[in-house]
């Protein structure tokens, strides 16, 4: 199962985080305001790709965030803290931080994290992978998150993805590897399947 790692830290509060892609805890990123499919504008915010000099930064994040280095997305282990990624910047405070791997033509998201609740933080670095997606000649933008993520779901169909896979029971394979993984997610559901959702580019 995509980062599913583990809830984000107790001290945040419901719909603090956006913890999608194979996150356990997804809150709504932009807030109820954004519904709509088309680009944002948010003065004050820049996303640039991530730098070297940000892996310590990130690998400390992704821990804190997801609870574990590691994110196992459709029987794959990945390491976020070292996979291409954007940050979002607001002035030189982060954001937001989304991760990446590119194979076979698609763009899939790994990590998807908005630190700033209704900013539009989660639109502006889904739409910059987009355009890296199209600047690497992708055909198509990926992601994967879990049954449970009612809010995730919402953000991304509301930006023209749609549902392409469900692979029943694979967070409970994937806890096989991972039991940190909790058995209930968000809004007491419990935490099972898989769920792929993509758009071309």
């Amino acid at each position: 199962m995509p980062a599913k790692a583990a809830a984000p830290p107790a001290a945040a509060a419901k719909g603090e985080w956006l913890v999608t892609c194979a996150g356990l805890a997804g809150a709504y990123p932009d807030g109820p305001a954004h519904r709509h499919n088309g680009g944002v504008h948010q003065p004050g915010i820049r996303v640039r790709p991530v730098a070297d000099s940000d892996r310590p930064t990130i690998a400390w994040l992704i821990e804190e965030l997801w609870g574990s280095p590691v994110q196992v997305v459709h029987g794959t282990v990945f390491r976020p803290a070292g996979l291409p990624g954007l940050i979002a910047e607001r002035a030189t405070r982060l954001a937001g931080l989304l991760t990446y791997d590119v194979t076979d033509g698609t763009l899939e998201v790994i990590t998807l994290n908005a630190l700033e609740r209704r900013s539009g933080v989660g639109t502006l670095l889904m739409e910059e992978a987009a355009a890296e997606a199209r600047r690497q000649g992708c055909r198509q933008i990926r992601l994967t998150t879990t049954n449970d993520n009612l809010d995730a779901l919402r953000f991304y169909q509301r930006r023209g993805l749609r549902m392409v896979a469900l692979r029943p029971g694979a967070v409970d394979r994937a806890r096989l590897d991972k039991p940190e993984i909790p058995r209930t997610g968000d809004y007491g559901i419990p935490l099972r399947d898989e769920i792929d959702l993509a758009r071309p580019v």
